[in-house]
C-alpha cells in the first residue's frame, strides 16, 4: 500500500494530481482511494488531499503518515513534511519554497516546477512538472496510466492542454 499526501494553494492542480494517480490506480485494477480536503476558496485557499493506492482493500482514506508527499508551497511543506514516514519521499517545488526541508531520514527532491512549467509556457503546468518527478522516483502507477487517465480527470474543454501537461509530465520525469 502506497499512502500520499499533495498540497499546495487552491488553483495549484493539487486535486486534478490526486485525482490522476487514482484514476491510474484504477486502470491498473487497484484498489484506491482520493480524499480531498480544501476550505471554501477555490483558488488561493490551501487545499491538499491524500490518496491511497493497494493492490488489497484499504481500510480508511484517512493518510496520518504518508510514504511520500508533493508540497507545491511553503505552507504545505511546514504542515506535511514532520507527517511523512521515515525513509519516504518529499518531491518540493523549490520555485514557491523558500526553505530547505529539514528532515535527515526521507529523500527529498526539490524541484523547480513553477519555474519549468512557465519555460513551457504555462505556469498552470507546475503540477504535472511535479507529478512527472514523483512518477520517477516512485513507482506506484506507470507513467501510461497517468496519460490515460488526463482524459478521463480532464473536463472535455480542458482536453486540447492534454499534449501540453503530457510534456510537463516528461520534464518532470526528465529532471535530475
Amino acid at each position: 500500500m502506497t499512502e500520499i499526501i499533495i498540497a499546495g494553494f487552491g488553483g495549484q492542480g493539487v486535486l486534478v494530481m490526486g485525482q490522476l494517480l487514482a484514476y491510474a490506480g484504477m486502470l491498473e485494477g487497484k484498489e484506491v482511494s482520493w480524499y480531498p480536503s480544501y476550505g471554501p476558496e477555490q483558488r488561493g485557499g490551501t487545499c491538499n488531499c491524500s490518496v491511497v493506492i493497494s493492490e488489497e482493500e484499504i481500510g480508511s482514506p484517512i493518510v496520518s503518515e504518508p510514504d511520500a508527499a508533493i508540497v507545491m508551497n511553503r505552507p504545505s511543506l511546514d504542515r506535511f513534511e514532520p507527517l511523512i514516514r521515515p525513509g519516504g519521499l518529499l518531491v518540493c517545488n523549490s520555485t514557491l519554497i523558500d526553505r530547505e526541508p529539514q528532515r535527515k531520514d526521507i529523500r527529498v527532491i526539490n524541484v523547480p516546477a513553477t519555474a519549468i512549467a512557465d519555460e513551457l509556457g504555462n505556469a498552470r503546468t507546475a503540477n504535472m512538472v511535479a507529478l512527472g518527478v514523483f512518477l520517477r522516483a516512485h513507482s506506484v502507477v506507470s507513467l501510461d496510466s497517468i496519460a490515460r487517465s488526463l482524459e478521463k480527470v480532464l473536463s472535455r474543454r480542458h482536453h486540447h492542454l492534454i499534449p501540453l501537461n503530457m510534456q510537463a509530465l516528461e520534464r518532470g520525469r526528465a529532471y535530475q
